[in-house]
């Protein structure tokens, strides 16, 4: 099993960045019903404003080749283009466990 963990920094005011986190929590909860190698998916969006990152998402599936198969799939991107115009900087780690 394959352990995605991703962190994104957005840009825009506070509200702003609340909003589309929220909004990309959603569509990112509704992709195991929709991607068969998606295991599951936990979505965090950060509530600590001393730290500068936003939304942190931990997704499971069975190989390091399936998060390919993830990431390109069609509701993976149309989640993923929730954020244009307000991701700053985005971190990955994937690892097996």
């Amino acid at each position: 099993m394959v352990k995605h963990i991703v962190s994104f920094q957005l840009t825009g005011t506070a509200e702003e960045r609340l909003r589309v986190a929220r909004d990309f929590k959603s569509a990112l909860e509704a992709l195991p019903r929709q991607i068969d190698v998606l295991q599951s998916i936990e979505v965090g969006i950060n509530e600590n404003p001393a730290e500068q990152w936003d939304v942190v998402l931990t997704a499971i599936v069975p190989t390091m080749a399936d998060v390919e198969v993830y990431a390109k799939h069609p509701a993976h991107v149309a989640a993923a283009a929730l954020l244009a115009g307000h991701n700053a900087n985005r971190a990955c780690v994937d690892y097996n466990f």
